[in-house]
């Protein structure tokens, strides 16, 4: 790959936001389409079924690419989120008709499966819970916490004692979250 300040000036935009988020594949705005490119292209083709082609970037060969229509979106997220993937949203911020230059763009939100918030991307018979556990004092003395950011309900609880591991499994197990944040 040739360095960043020979690509174009989209290219070095996408890769600068990409490298604010590299844990997630980036849906970049361009028009009616959210754009993939690199790895994030060949992850979401082969994972979406869609077709890899490329794109010109500034470098002697094409940087692999595929997109998929902005309107139709959530059930290509919901695809890649079932399958434990985070998917950060990279919008347009100015209208591209009267923007001098390249439009601005920047990621509006993360979507993780525990931050789902959308019904069309939710199993209504169930809460999609998001943990966050604090472990301390070698699971002797932990915090749990189960959110559903598509409901609002909350479940906070402190766990104290020698059979903490046991404890905590039973609450991950009450709560079948769909996503845990752990501290170090």
């Amino acid at each position: 790959m040739k360095p960043v300040a020979e690509m174009t000036p989209m290219m070095r935009q996408y890769l600068e936001v990409k490298s604010q988020h590299p844990q997630c594949l980036l849906f970049f705005r361009l028009g009616d389409f959210y754009e993939m490119f690199f790895d994030d292209a060949k992850i979401a083709s082969q994972e979406l079924e869609l077709v890899l082609t490329g794109k010109d970037c500034g470098q002697e060969e094409r940087a692999p690419m595929c997109g998929i229509p902005f309107h139709s979106c959530e059930s290509y997220i919901a695809r890649l989120v079932a399958k434990g993937y985070k998917v950060a949203i990279c919008e347009q911020m100015e209208d591209p008709a009267t923007a001098k230059g390249l439009v601005k763009r920047e990621v509006v939100r993360i979507i993780t499966p525990g931050t789902v918030i959308e019904g069309s991307m939710l199993d209504e018979a169930k809460n999609n819970y998001l943990c966050v556990l604090y472990v301390s004092d070698g699971a002797a003395d932990a915090g749990v916490c189960f959110s559903d950011c598509s409901t609002g309900e909350i479940h906070l609880t402190r766990l104290e004692g020698e059979d903490g591991v046991l404890r905590i499994t039973n609450e991950l197990g009450r709560f079948l979250p769909s996503e845990v944040l752990l501290n170090d």
